[in-house]
């Protein structure tokens, strides 16, 4: 039986009941106890959620300064340590190990991107509060995979409301794990009780939507709203 979800206003998160030891609980000859529609799984904030780490910046550095702390070219810099939190590290811990890397002067403008990183999630991208309820009337069950915090969620809860459309919702930091780890994936469809075969897995990443692909779900690379809907069209869904 399906466990109960919280809303996202309740943290859209719950804990890791154990390993996963032995064969996965879905069976893909069934329909879904959980969704038997069929389910989206979402990736967040890559897909529905207007995020930009540079409005936690902007107004407190020159643009110069921004482009180089968020260079995502830097294998130390800023993704590495929203990662390491994103993960479940003390942010404190992160940009410890980021200033022996960069230095204090530039470390400092981490810890202001992190004060202030309410301010890089602006809402829902323009049409997904829509495309969420269209979806669910179309018999679709909405779930989530985050990379992210829940200290976040709870902070942004108010812009971020629709999502409560969203059934369940797995938090990075809660878990340890994140979208580039395969286990994320497979723990989302066992914690769900869906079955890959019945789920569609929406991501911008290409990487990740291959991953889900490998794991038996059909992946959606989709960056916008509008193209996410003709996706979803082509595949006889109405939405």
């Amino acid at each position: 039986m399906a466990r109960q979800h919280r809303e996202f206003q309740q943290g859209l998160s719950q804990g890791v009941s154990g390993d996963l030891p032995g064969e996965d609980i879905f069976n893909d000859d069934r329909p879904d106890p959980a969704a038997p529609g069929g389910s989206i799984l979402f990736a967040l904030p890559g897909t529905l959620v207007d995020w930009d780490p540079r409005r936690a910046l902007v107004g407190h550095y020159p643009d110069g300064v921004v482009d180089m702390v968020l260079d995502p070219e830097d294998p130390w810099g800023f993704a590495c340590v929203r990662r390491q939190i994103n993960l479940g590290v003390d942010p404190q811990q992160a940009l410890a190990d980021y200033e022996t890397t960069h230095g204090p002067a530039v470390a400092w403008v981490v810890r202001v991107c992190l004060e202030n990183y309410t301010l890089a999630v602006k809402g829902l991208l323009p049409g997904a509060s829509d495309l969420l309820g269209d979806l669910r009337r179309a018999g679709l069950t909405l779930w989530g995979l985050a990379a992210t915090t829940s200290q976040l969620t709870e902070a942004v809860s108010d812009v971020l409301s629709p999502l409560s459309a969203l059934k369940g919702v797995l938090i990075s930091s809660e878990e340890h794990l994140d979208l580039s780890d395969p286990l994320f994936y497979r723990l989302a469809l066992r914690r769900f009780a869906i079955s890959p075969g019945h789920t569609i897995f929406v991501d911008a990443d290409p990487e990740h939507v291959a991953m889900a692909d490998r794991l038996g779900m059909e992946g959606i690379v989709a960056r916008d709203i509008s193209s996410l809907r003709q996706l979803l069209h082509q595949r006889g869904i109405d939405c």
